[in-house]
């Protein structure tokens, strides 16, 4: 009996070992779709050395019309010390090309420290402003982008440094000479010279503080494995007058402030509180507007579009601009309504408010604009996933700017949420 035990334990070894090759196998094969997945999830699809940068195949916007090109980056397998990026895009309505190349080294791996070079020939949406410190953020589709039509172009090069100053501040800092060219009908007047193109040498300092986020080095990268409120995000901006024939002295100050509570039952509520405040001889293309999302149609139908993630929904494109802003955007999710297995809709109701002002608005010749010197206001509620990522989005505008017919006050829109 034992001699038979022991014969089935040796026919039984050869069938074990293939299983638990076959078990290997399926589990790397899982932890490769895992990695694909959030790659593609990020916007990148990987190959050997090249990540290609999914964000330039294909976009829409009312200046260009069709915008598609290709870009992308260099991955770990090529190098960890060294990365070269870069992109080049095609407008089909204003016939031009676009592109950007950029190269960094890195310098500091435990503090993640780079420096870059980079040189861009693109397109800027006028008023629009962005952190340095900003994570990368991609979607699969970009709302606001469809009705934007107030872009200046600019050919800019730049050096700047990115370094985790502790494990909670991540700071970068950058140096850049832009000339402008807004592609609308503008000038700017700051004296008794006018200027409808322009040159600026800015130098820029990004802060990103994350004191309740909890972090840890995997494979030589610094990853937040715990995300934690408030987070604040400062950042200064200073124009120099003669430095490479800038031609304007002026400085720029935004803040940011998000705070989120996750309760208990799977609900969310999230304020994030922003400003922004120019001082001196800024020009128009980079003062700001408060992401309006509203397209200049008569009924509520034809200005049917997709909603932004955090755009006012019922502010008109170019309707406002300021030299200095706040906004306060207020959110509560609601748990997902679980109907089936693949329909969980989720309710989140939404209020959001703009106040600003502007010195001078004289300066800014050929385009017309108000202020917002009076506090604007818009409430509504989304209900979103609803069909392959899509929802519906309903705001109204109301309180000083509230505007005489009903009807205009109404945004009645899609919206798409969609993670991999």
């Amino acid at each position: 009996m034992i001699h038979r035990c022991v014969l089935f334990l040796i026919l039984l070894l050869p069938i074990c070992a293939q299983s638990q090759q076959d078990s290997t196998k399926v589990s790397q094969d899982s932890i490769k779709k895992a990695e694909f997945i959030k790659y593609l999830g990020n916007g990148f699809l990987p190959t050997k050395y090249f990540d290609f940068d999914l964000r330039y195949l294909i976009k829409y916007n009312q200046f260009e019309a069709l915008r598609t090109g290709l870009g992308g980056i260099t991955n770990k397998q090529f190098s960890e010390k060294i990365r070269l990026s870069g992109y080049w895009v095609y407008g089909f309505k204003d016939d031009k090309d676009k592109y950007s190349i950029s190269g960094g080294f890195r310098v500091d791996p435990k503090r993640n420290t780079w420096i870059n070079l980079t040189y861009t020939d693109d397109l800027q949406e006028t008023g629009s402003s962005k952190f340095l410190t900003d994570k990368r953020f991609f979607t699969f589709f970009e709302p606001r982008l469809l009705n934007i039509d107030l872009f200046h172009r600019h050919i800019t090069k730049s050096i700047s440094l990115e370094h985790q100053i502790s494990s909670n501040l991540l700071s970068e800092t950058k140096v850049s000479y832009s000339k402008i060219n807004p592609t609308y009908n503008y000038n700017f007047k700051p004296s008794n010279e006018s200027f409808n193109t322009y040159d600026l040498s800015l130098a820029t300092i990004s802060l990103q503080w994350s004191p309740f986020s909890n972090y840890e080095f995997q494979d030589d990268v610094l990853v937040e494995t715990k995300e934690g409120y408030p987070k604040f995000t400062l950042q200064y901006i200073k124009s120099v007058k003669d430095i490479f024939n800038s031609n304007f002295n002026f400085s720029k100050l935004d803040l940011r402030t998000i705070y989120q509570v996750n309760h208990k039952n799977d609900s969310k509520s999230n304020i994030t509180l922003t400003a922004g405040f120019a001082n001196g001889d800024a020009p128009l293309t980079h003062l700001y507007h408060a992401y309006p999302n509203n397209i200049r149609k008569e009924t509520i139908l034809q200005r049917f579009s997709v909603a932004g993630l955090n755009s006012f929904e019922t502010m008109l494109f170019n309707e406002f601009f300021s030299d200095r802003f706040g906004t306060l955007q207020l959110k509560h999710f609601f748990r997902p309504f679980k109907i089936s297995e693949w329909l969980k809709p989720q309710l989140v109701l939404i209020s959001r408010h703009a106040l600003g002002d502007m010195a001078n608005k004289e300066r800014h010749l050929g385009i017309t604009f108000n202020t917002l010197d009076q506090l604007y206001s818009e409430s509504g509620f989304e209900i979103n996933k609803l069909f392959f990522g899509f929802g519906l989005s309903f705001a109204y505008r109301y309180g000083s700017y509230h505007i005489p017919n009903f009807e205009d006050n109404i945004a009645f829109k899609f919206t798409f949420n969609l993670t991999l």
